[in-house]
């Protein structure tokens, strides 16, 4: 007798009759690209170019490839609606007459597939769940929304955790079929707010940031699509990682960096700096030293200034000019943009100056051109407001001691603005600039030229290990605040990282009150007796912030391997060695200084394992990476070694928390010493 559901045969012509929907779709794209094509052949006009564009943004968007189109349907009632049925899935598919097949996870109509619940049905009747491997529909899991007990009886649908419990690959999947009711919320949240959202290992923190980018680039396609989404990652393996989620939900109006690749642009990094140095760098206090030392270039004189025009000449007296500065700045323009306004309001003072003398309108409109182009007023404006790059400032600073000691008096204490002394370069192309020294020239630039590319939407992932001035430079990218900004404080370890999220609001510059708070606490990934172990650690670590829980019950917590210290690599080779046949994605997680010997024991075991020091991506099945690089991957099967040596680097106890939180299905501890308290 079959188990298959009553409606398999049904629903599968269903999900076959989508695909030939979107072919066609795909064929109707391509004819009109064809179309495209030759109309910019025949006139090369902008509006021929324009709409081409738009066709090949269109025909990326419906050819979504080999991937299960549809993921569940939702059923009406009829006593509280028109009773209709709706197919939801990755993209919008429509038959020959416009009717929509499948609708988008996006669409208004697709919210109550995600938040339906007893207690809220939405007006649902039933809520039907797909298991797909691509085309074929492998099950069916029917939830009855007008029947409490049933729903309070179903529990985790089935397809809902096979997904969830899947092997990992070498690249982030989306989790369309999987969002959850308080992950929803947040991806559907406006665009005109900055949202923070602290959540621990396994919540899908990452991937809800990057849905709800797809789902703003969806809302709000015309806005969006010119301005474009961007999004900051922690390291560059990370954001190889994820890099294909919003190209697989037909997203491409999106820009992924690192801080360090968004802010060197105009610099090369070409130095390391001590960390103690990076830290007092990445301290918000330095946005005032350099506000204080770029308004210091401007000098009012001490004494009368005469500017000859013609036979004629134009006196300026220090309080006209101290005058004259003070309006240019209240304008709150960059200082070179501020300099045009100064050189208006003198021109106006030298107008007004010649009026009251006589001077009539018409020789007024040669005097003032004259006045504007002669040397002596030329050298005037600059004398009094010089031009000045990012670049300059930021040389000045940290090349002078007498500037130094003037722009941190009172801001930063002597013994550290001393720290900051290092000798310049002849040239500022050849100046050593360190990563730390990108958000000061993102600092320095803003003060000066300007703030350069803006984008629609902002997205910040592991926001708690940037900077305060890493943090301002992010923040000033967003129009309008527009952001999203995630992470976890009990994983803050980089150097300046941030302790709460009152500091990260303040770090950003937003208005505190276009910002809002949300929290995940469901851990969906990590089992949760590995989670339940290092969460351990929390009361130490980050005791304000509130546990994970993981809906995943089954499996082990933390299987430790004791040996000799000799003996650390050549066992994690072995136990590699018969993971490999079961898992897909194997990570060993090592401090920095024992990855050299961890590689070679798998080589030598004849492993083919990536180093995350040499490659970005995760393309092997063994993957060898240091604590603060794992942070934001997920592997099948962690391998963590020796965990007493995380212990006393800096945030180290953190750093152990990351790695502990790094596997979705098994967890080795390989260690020859006890493990650090409280474990």
């Amino acid at each position: 007798m079959s188990d298959r559901h009553p409606d398999h045969a049904a629903e599968q012509a269903y999900l076959l009759a989508a695909r030939a929907a979107l072919r066609a779709m795909v064929e109707r794209s391509a004819r009109a690209l064809e179309f495209a094509d030759q109309r910019v052949r025949d006139e090369d006009s902008a509006d021929a170019r324009i709409a081409r564009a738009h066709m090949v943004e269109r025909q990326g968007a419906v050819d979504v490839g080999d991937v299960a189109l549809c993921f569940g349907r939702i059923d009406e009632d009829p006593s509280v609606s028109d009773g209709d049925r709706w197919y939801v899935g990755r993209r919008h598919i429509e038959d020959a007459e416009g009717a929509p097949v499948v609708v988008d996870w996006r669409a208004p109509v697709a919210i109550p597939f995600y938040r339906a619940t007893a207690a809220d049905a939405f007006g649902l009747a039933r809520r039907r769940r797909f298991s797909c491997e691509i085309d074929e529909l492998v099950a069916i899991f029917d939830e009855h929304l007008d029947d409490p007990d049933s729903m309070r009886a179903a529990g985790i649908p089935d397809p809902v955790l096979a997904e969830i419990e899947r092997g990992r690959s070498g690249e982030m999947s989306d989790i369309v079929a999987t969002i959850a009711t308080e992950q929803d919320e947040i991806i559907r949240a406006p665009l005109d707010e900055c949202l923070l959202v602290q959540g621990g290992p396994g919540t899908g923190k990452t991937a809800v940031g990057l849905h709800r980018a797809a789902f703003l680039l969806f809302e709000h396609r015309e806005a969006l699509s010119q301005s474009q989404v961007l999004v900051i990652g922690p390291n560059r393996v990370f954001l190889r990682y994820v890099a294909n989620v919003l190209p697989s939900l037909g997203e491409t109006a999106v820009s992924q960096a690192t801080i360090t690749s968004l802010l060197s642009s105009r610099v090369r990094v070409r130095a390391e700096e001590a960390p103690e140095v990076a830290e007092l760098k990445g301290r918000a206090a330095m946005a005032g030293v350099l506000r204080r030392l770029a308004e210091a270039r401007l000098r009012v004189p001490a004494d009368e200034q005469v500017v000859p025009t013609g036979l004629r000449s134009v006196r300026y007296s220090p309080e006209v000019v101290a005058a004259a500065i003070a309006t240019a700045r209240a304008n709150e323009l960059p200082l070179n943009d501020a300099k045009g306004v100064f050189t208006e309001l003198l021109l106006r003072e030298a107008r007004q100056q010649l009026l009251d003398r006589g001077v009539t309108e018409e020789d007024l409109a040669r005097t003032l051109p004259d006045l504007r182009r002669s040397d002596g007023f030329k050298k005037l404006v600059d004398k009094v407001w010089p031009s000045l790059s990012g670049a300059q400032l930021v040389r000045s600073l940290l090349g002078s001691p007498t500037n130094r000691r003037r722009a941190a008096e009172g801001i930063l204490p002597p013994e550290d603005a001393d720290l900051l002394q290092r000798s310049s370069a002849k040239k500022t192309a050849d100046e050593p600039w360190t990563a730390a020294d990108l958000p000061l020239l993102d600092e320095a630039n803003a003060l000066t030229t300007g703030v350069g590319r803006r984008y629609g939407h902002v997205v910040v992932d592991e926001a708690q290990d940037l900077s305060a001035m890493a943090l301002r430079a992010a923040g000033r990218r967003a129009t309008g605040g527009s952001m999203t900004i995630l992470g976890d404080i009990a994983q803050a370890t980089g150097i300046g990282a941030q302790d709460s999220w009152d500091a990260v609001t303040t770090g950003l510059g937003i208005d505190r009150s276009r910002v809002r708070r949300r929290e995940l606490t469901v851990g969906y990934r990590v089992p949760g007796p590995i989670l339940d172990y290092a969460n351990h650690l929390l009361p130490v670590t980050a005791p304000d912030i509130t546990p994970s829980t993981s809906i995943r019950n089954r499996g082990d917590g933390a299987e430790h391997h004791a040996v000799a210290q000799d003996r650390l690599a050549s066992t994690v080779a072995s136990l590699a060695e018969g993971l490999g046949s079961d898992w897909s994605t194997i990570g060993v997680i090592t401090a920095a200084h024992r990855m050299d010997d961890v590689l070679a024991a798998l080589a030598a075991a004849g492993l083919d394992a990536g180093d995350a020091r040499r490659a970005a991506e995760l393309d092997h099945r063994f993957s060898v990476v240091d604590p603060p690089t794992a942070k934001g991957l997920e592997f099948d099967v962690t391998i963590v070694v020796e965990p007493a040596e995380f212990a006393p680097l800096p945030n180290g106890l953190r750093l152990l928390y990351v790695a502990l939180t790094r596997s979705v299905q098994r967890l080795l501890i390989v260690r020859s010493r006890p493990m650090p308290h409280p474990l």
